[in-house]
């Protein structure tokens, strides 16, 4: 049985409510088999501060809790009563400033982190004893009406579900449905299948297993025309194998100004690069991130007007660190609303390309506003992209997953894996530092991103086709050993149906050939069982082609039974 507890400003005073029915609203629960409804409805003007269920219940040793991360980088896992959900490092949390910044991709300015045995989960969570196939789930149908938060003291034994409603407000008189959320219980893949197409509505993804090229993780922005062409030449020995080919950041003069090439870096243009893709046989990829503009960008300079606004400050917010920093387009302003329409008409229609990678989403709704909640704007940010893009592949990244589910055909579940394994002192690269560093539970890291697509893995071919990020063959350029190639590419095959590489194959002798193409290959996989054997060490049980198989390994140190898979 659930418990209320709510606050809200009313009549210009900061209230709490634990009564359903109260002088500032009526919430109506249907908490039936199978099923949490609320309906509320307004007895005087307020604005929402928070407002959760809370239900005990006792969690024993052997009790998993899956926590489904902010957004499709941030960290997603099963976790036992003994573990702890690690947010911003400590120096991150000096001032608030520094926490804004270092925070902005994730939810750290709105949510607790850091507590043993608590943790939170959005959109969907599950419950399963360790070594059991069983789960129970609980999943809101729709994030249109703002996140769904579940949220469990393990420790404690309470289980309470959130709706970020922060900054919404309700006129007398006004309904608005808080919750609805189905609570399914049964064998896994029975359950996941009732809860993303019986429950949410999520349709067979159009895209099924995609397989090929994407420029960032060898070069970052550092492309041009030559190596983009010699790559594409390169894959002309796994080409069978082969769908796709995308170009990443890199080829624009500044992220925002979309349409002005970088003359220098493309001289003959993106829609001559598309066309020697397609003439491969390949699709043609481009990145982009559709709702930033980099500040020296001409759009932020011609037209701040378009820029989201703090709302308390009133200044233009930051909506990326990288680049310099980035500020946001406003979706709700119409001009900067049809600026983006315009550009993915160019892109996916004079240009030609067949699918567009769109990154950073998460930055239109880092704060509330227009009266609407972080969902409700993620929610019409992901229905103008697909709009603009009409009937052309989206590939998500950076997105609160709720959001997207059943719209995009393609969606990244982890964070950017990152060149080096681990940190190591005799490399002072910035990507062996951010392994050491994990500022937040978005930052690349190769063991983030294993763990995101393992624990994300149910949602492939469900909510769209998954993209665990790219995994590695070369041997320049990289801070990985064989064996830990072997393993992220092999995890990656299993539990996903986008694979990339960075790599010009052209370097490759035949063994890298060989195993590239065996990474490539579309294979019947299926998932058996995942989980945590002992710390850092994960075992998953899966079938390939009928044959069942186990992969033991270690996060740390990469050390696995890989070959023995392969």
């Amino acid at each position: 049985m659930f418990s209320l507890y709510a606050e809200c400003v009313v009549d210009g005073k900061n209230r709490g409510y634990v009564s359903f029915d109260n002088e500032c609203f009526k919430l109506t629960l249907d908490n039936t088999d199978g099923f949490v409804k609320g309906a509320l409805i307004a007895k005087k003007n307020f604005i929402f501060s928070k407002i959760m269920l809370k239900n005990f219940l006792r969690f024993e040793n052997d009790d998993l809790f899956f926590a489904n991360g902010y957004q499709a980088w941030t960290t997603s896992r099963e976790f036992s009563k003994f573990d702890k959900l690690n947010g911003l490092i400590a120096p991150a949390m000096i001032n608030p400033q520094l926490k804004h910044f270092a925070g902005l991709s994730g939810d750290y300015h709105f949510e607790n982190y850091g507590e043993v045995g608590h943790f939170h989960s959005y959109t969907y969570c599950y419950f399963r004893k360790k070594d059991s196939r069983n789960i129970t789930l609980y999943g809101s149908k729709s994030e249109r009406k703002g996140f769904t938060i579940f949220d469990v003291d393990m420790t404690g034994g309470v289980f309470c579900i959130k709706k970020d409603v922060e900054g919404l407000s309700l006129k007398a008189g006004e309904e608005y449905d808080l919750f609805d959320i189905a609570v399914i219980s049964g064998y896994f893949d029975e359950v996941m299948d009732k809860y993303f197409y019986d429950f949410v509505g999520c349709k067979t993804p159009k895209i099924k297993h995609l397989s090929g090229y994407t420029s960032w993780y060898n070069y970052f922005q550092n492309i041009n025309e030559d190596i983009i062409l010699r790559d594409l030449e390169g894959l002309d020995r796994v080409k069978d194998n082969v769908s796709i080919f995308q170009v990443d950041d890199g080829y624009q003069q500044a992220v925002g100004d979309w349409l002005l090439t970088d003359k220098s870096k493309f001289p003959h243009g993106m829609k001559f690069i598309a066309d020697k893709i397609h003439k491969k046989g390949y699709k043609a990829g481009i990145w982009l991130a559709p709702f930033n503009a980099q500040v020296d960008s001409e759009i932020a300079k011609n037209h701040p007007d378009w820029l989201i606004k703090h709302n308390k400050n009133g200044k233009k917010m930051l909506g990326c660190q990288g680049w310099g920093g980035a500020y946001t387009l406003d979706i709700y302003n119409p001009e900067a609303r049809q600026y983006i329409k315009h550009v993915f008409d160019v892109v996916l229609n004079e240009w030609g390309y067949d699918m567009v990678k769109l990154d950073f989403l998460y930055s239109q709704c880092i704060e509330p506003r227009n009266n609407k909640t972080r969902g409700e704007i993620m929610c019409d940010g992901v229905d103008l992209l697909r709009e603009a893009c009409g009937d052309k592949w989206i590939l998500g990244c950076g997105v609160p997953l709720g959001a997207c589910m059943g719209i995009f055909d393609a969606c990244r579940i982890s964070c950017d894996a990152n060149k080096d394994w681990k940190f190591d002192v005799k490399n002072t690269s910035i990507n062996s530092l951010l392994n050491l560093l994990k500022i937040n539970a978005e930052i690349p890291s190769s063991q983030n991103a294993i763990i995101n697509t393992v624990f994300r893995s149910h949602l492939d071919g469900r909510a769209f086709c998954n993209d665990p990020d790219v995994f590695f063959l070369r041997d320049i350029n990289i801070g990985y050993n064989e064996n830990q190639k072997l393993l992220h590419g092999k995890i990656n095959s299993v539990c996903g149906n986008v694979l990339f590489v960075s790599d010009n194959a052209g370097d490759f002798d035949e063994r890298k050939i060989a195993y590239l193409n065996e990474f490539f290959t579309q294979k019947d996989y299926k998932i058996n069982l995942a989980q945590y054997v002992a710390k850092d060490e994960i075992k998953l049980d899966f079938t390939e082609n009928g044959i069942e198989k186990s992969l033991v390994f270690n996060l740390s140190t990469g050390e696995s039974n890989v070959r023995a898979c392969i």
